[in-house]
């Protein structure tokens, strides 16, 4: 939790006072194993930035997500993810950062994460149709990475066409 150059005072700061201590073998520091998460069948949802890692790995898990892009991709990705495919709702950024980290503002309130929450967790019929597409995409995906996929076949063409542009020289 929190940033990696971080000193142990700051870390402490991301949490409440006794919170780790009451929440013992909870709190991972560092990187999390991401994709064992994802896949453990106690996850309902995924509260993700957007990163385009992060997005392929819950879309393979099945797992539904709660967006909050920070900069860059990440709002192209939230709308993929939400308008697009269906498989996750907003928590409402309202207002892009450019800046990446530095000079964040607070962007997302706590009755939007909430909300966004109730939206996935709750058990009403959009919820269960955003899982249900999320499952329909993570049964889809072993097929579209193999050989003969469409995924496969995009990037053995990107591949190729590399190739070609290095070997007629274009860039040298």
């Amino acid at each position: 939790m929190g940033k990696e150059n971080e000193s142990e005072e700051e870390k402490e700061n991301w949490l409440p006072k006794g919170f780790e201590e009451r929440n013992k073998g909870m709190i991972v520091r560092g990187w999390a194993p991401q994709v064992v998460i994802l896949d453990h069948p106690a996850v309902g949802a995924f509260l993700t930035h957007c990163g385009w890692n992060s997005v392929v790995e819950a879309v393979s898990a099945g797992v539904p997500m709660i967006t909050w892009p920070v900069h860059s991709d990440q709002f192209y990705n939230e709308k993929l993810i939400t308008q697009v495919r269906g498989i996750g709702v907003e928590v409402g950024v309202d207002e892009w950062n450019t800046a990446a980290f530095r000079d964040m503002k607070m962007l997302v309130k706590r009755d939007h994460i909430e909300k966004a929450l109730r939206r996935l967790m709750g058990g009403g019929d959009e919820a269960v149709q955003i899982r249900q597409r999320a499952q329909k995409f993570a049964k889809i995906v072993p097929s579209v990475v193999q050989e003969g996929g469409s995924s496969y076949e995009n990037m053995t063409t990107l591949i190729n066409e590399l190739k070609r542009l290095r070997d007629d020289k274009i860039f040298n």
